[in-house]
């Protein structure tokens, strides 16, 4: 089994911060790249940001400079810093990892965190 417990959403006002977790556990051989995407109610899942194994972050183009990605491989976790919050940030945050549970490196899947609700109010 492969799970992601994510932790850190909550209610802030407009231009606070929060700092989401995700850290994966379980029967992990290779961790690649970690990322998140949100998604409000009535819309679709977007995604968000992505880092790679090696520390490589990629960002929706609109939340640049205001969220930042990381990574601790030594505890299997992803960051999501999240400043300058505003009320249309307000959505459950998904975190996803791609993983190979035997070590094959043309075997991949991904799996997601059961979602963190951030509400931003005005």
């Amino acid at each position: 089994q492969v799970h992601l417990g994510e932790s850190g959403g909550g209610l802030v006002q407009a231009g606070g911060s929060l700092r989401l977790s995700c850290a994966a556990s379980g029967s992990i051989f290779i961790l690649d790249a970690m990322g998140w995407y949100r998604q409000a109610p009535g819309n679709e899942r977007e995604w968000v940001a992505s880092i790679t194994k090696g520390g490589s972050a990629h960002y929706a183009d609109s939340l640049k400079g205001r969220f930042t990605i990381s990574r601790d491989n030594a505890k299997n976790t992803v960051y999501l810093q999240m400043n300058s919050l505003k009320p249309e940030d307000t959505a459950v945050y998904y975190c996803y990892a791609r993983i190979s549970v035997n070590g094959d490196f043309g075997v991949w899947s991904n799996y997601w965190g059961q979602g963190t609700q951030v509400t931003v109010s005005s």
